[in-house]
């Protein structure tokens, strides 16, 4: 009865549903596409490493905050397993007829300059030929260690170990790669070639402060610790800000920012979608009590050959309960279609498709919102007065 109702009425049916559909489609796409950013997130963090620190800060009479601290944190213990400086570069590289200066900005590879342990605090693994010594820092070295898309973007897919490349016309030998592990991103953290620190001064815009290092701490427990140490031995060094400046995060603290804006953002997104399922919702009280007008005689000769209240109550129930349930499953299909392109435009080509716990909970609410919108007109329906249904025209 109830899909001979429906089919009876295509058009006013379909209108009906509209607002399940949309509500039910955005509520997925909405959660859907937070979900992956917070994962893409995390899975950013979890490539440059955990347990890091950042640092900054530097001395005003020029001496190098980077060392003082290098030097302290060798005495901290096995709290720390490396310290290197984070200090982007802009130079031009070359190689061949390749030269950086003239590619797009996403194939531009970074220059940093680090130190021996730049790897182990930027979660760096080695495929082949060796990575940077402290007797290449300390001498000085023109050596070099490429991440796998710089690599492929100098050298193609041939070997680069053992090869020459330019930086601002310096000539530096390729001595190591590094394993691909961010792959997916257009601002790849694998697009990076390592030169030791100290060759900086081998450039014209030469500079010893080093604002910027990164420690590495063994876990997660000694991460607070470690900068609580380092962060009062800034200050003695800087005594309050008076010989220089200094301070220390972690990307622990990003993380869990990260995950407050997410859960509010999904929070207040997810409440705008929702009103347009509560304004379906009401679409259908509506239309419901629309179709028990139109049913007013059938009720009243149903009820006066012996048809319990309760059964009336389920008739338009149930009837309510299909209407958003077919428009639950087009919104789903809708959801998923509109995840995966909102997942390739917004989320760098990502592949998106909600998770199961989101399509059955989407189709379970959309069936419940009709039980509870159609709550009203089937109570009213079945509280007709045989006599006077049968009356009406």
């Amino acid at each position: 009865m109830a899909v001979k109702s429906i089919l009876a009425k295509k058009g006013r049916s379909f209108l009906t549903m509209l607002g399940i559909i949309i509500g039910i489609a955005s509520v997925m796409t909405i959660v859907s596409v937070v979900s992956g950013q917070n994962q893409k997130m995390l899975d950013y963090y979890a490539a440059m490493g955990s347990n890091r620190i950042t640092c900054y800060g530097s001395l005003y009479n020029g001496e190098s905050m980077f060392d003082k601290v290098y030097n302290y944190c060798q005495n901290v213990g096995d709290m720390v397993v490396g310290v290197t400086p984070e200090i982007q570069y802009s130079g031009t590289v070359r190689y061949g007829v390749k030269n950086t200066s003239s590619m797009e900005w996403q194939d531009q590879p970074r220059l940093m300059l680090g130190s021996a342990q730049y790897a182990v605090c930027n979660n760096f693994q080695l495929a082949k030929g060796r990575d940077l010594t402290e007797l290449d820092v300390e001498d000085y070295h023109q050596v070099c260690v490429l991440g796998a898309r710089a690599a492929r973007v100098l050298f193609d897919y041939t070997d680069p170990v053992g090869e020459t490349i330019t930086v601002d016309g310096l000539p530096f030998t390729v001595i190591g790669l590094y394993k691909e592990k961010d792959p997916d991103n257009s601002y790849s953290l694998d697009n990076v070639i390592l030169l030791p620190y100290t060759t900086a001064r081998f450039f014209e815009n030469y500079y010893d402060g080093w604002s910027e290092f990164t420690i590495k701490a063994k876990d997660s427990e000694s991460v607070p610790k470690v900068m609580a140490l380092v962060n009062d031995y800034m200050l003695s060094l800087t005594q309050d800000n008076m010989l220089g400046y200094g301070g220390c995060y972690s990307e622990q603290q990003w993380q869990e920012q990260e995950n407050e804006q997410t859960k509010m953002m999904s929070m207040v997104l997810g409440g705008i979608a929702g009103i347009s399922l509560l304004v379906g919702g009401i679409g259908i009280m509506n239309i419901m009590l629309v179709t028990v007008t139109e049913r007013t005689r059938e009720i009243g000769i149903r009820r006066a050959i012996g048809a319990e209240r309760s059964s009336i109550v389920t008739q338009f129930l149930v009837e309510a309960a299909m209407i958003c349930g077919i428009g639950g499953i087009i919104g789903i299909a809708l959801g998923f279609a509109a995840t995966n392109v909102a997942g390739k435009l917004i989320l760098d080509g990502l592949s998106l498709l909600p998770s199961m716990p989101i399509t059955l909970g989407s189709f379970g609410f959309s069936v419940v919102l009709g039980i509870l919108f159609g709550m009203y007109p089937a109570i009213k329906a079945s509280g007709l007065q045989p006599v006077v249904a049968l009356r009406a025209e």
